[in-house]
């Protein structure tokens, strides 16, 4: 489950020390934006000795190394991928940058005798080229298992504002939403900057998972619980789950083929989508069995 990626600053090490116990799913250390160009190399051994030492406590432990063109990021896969993350983000990716850092992470595997492709990679779409190519992007690496929608660089290399209604990045949310759906990997929406507004947090979630995101980066831990909540499935949603499969178990005992509920008939992408809620809320621990 990704509903919620958390930053952490990789030169902080308080922040990171506290981060497992937030109550995201993911918690991205960062290298790259969050780190001055004099504090790369202290970072970089902070972000690996925590790796090493501390206990996440369930979350997925990802990367964001600095980009291969900037010199650092050949460094943070070297330092990084041999304590072996769950995952790297990977910054303004291209499908060069992701077969490149591929192959390197290769090398690394063997080397230390790691499970090929067991380190995963999460590309960052922060252009307008990467959103127009981010199906290529994805196809280009087996390891990829999520894409985030970086919305400030795509503004910027845009030239257009940013706003808190978020009108001028519908396409690109919808976009890769809807490539990611087709390629089977995680879409996570771009941050909400506003970190005292969680109702307009809450509305720019809603309207990120509307379209069909499946989870939300966040810069501020007082956002995971907003964003947890409408990433999760609501109780109603839950019971109506139920109320599908249990239907259909009927219908299937009876031998009927097609079957109603609620007056409604019920066919097999409305049963598909009422596993997949079973299957989620299982998954966050809102049912078990």
């Amino acid at each position: 489950m990704r509903r919620s990626m958390l930053f952490i600053p990789g030169n902080n090490p308080s922040m990171i020390q506290n981060s497992p116990f937030l109550g995201a799913d993911s918690i991205i250390l960062d290298l790259e934006d969050a780190v001055s160009l004099d504090e790369k190399d202290s970072a970089r051994c902070l972000v690996r000795n925590a790796l090493l030492s501390l206990d996440f406590n369930g979350c997925e432990k990802v990367v964001r190394i600095n980009s291969i063109s900037s010199g650092f990021g050949y460094d943070d896969i070297d330092a990084i991928a041999r304590i072996k993350p769950d995952a790297f983000l990977i910054p303004k990716a291209t499908e060069d940058d992701i077969e490149e850092i591929d192959s390197l992470i290769s090398t690394i595997e063997r080397e230390e005798g790691f499970k090929l492709g067991c380190i995963k990679l999460i590309p960052l779409i922060e252009t307008a080229f990467g959103v127009e190519d981010v199906f290529n992007i994805i196809k280009s690496s087996k390891r990829i298992v999520a894409v985030l929608l970086g919305a400030e660089d795509l503004t910027a290399d845009m030239g257009i504002k940013r706003t808190k209604e978020g009108e001028e990045i519908f396409y690109a949310r919808s976009r890769i939403a809807s490539v990611c759906a087709a390629l089977k990997v995680d879409a996570i929406d771009t941050p909400f900057t506003d970190v005292n507004d969680f109702e307009g947090l809450r509305k720019d979630a809603e309207k990120a998972k509307l379209i069909g995101m499946s989870g939300k980066a966040a810069i501020n831990p007082r956002q995971i619980d907003v964003i947890n909540e409408v990433f999760s499935p609501s109780f109603d949603d839950i019971n109506w789950a139920k109320r599908v499969i249990e239907a259909y178990e009927k219908a299937k005992m009876e031998g009927k083929g097609v079957f109603a509920l609620d007056g409604k008939m019920v066919d097999a992408p409305i049963l598909l989508r009422a596993k997949n809620i079973i299957e989620k809320a299982k998954a966050i621990g809102l049912i078990k069995g």
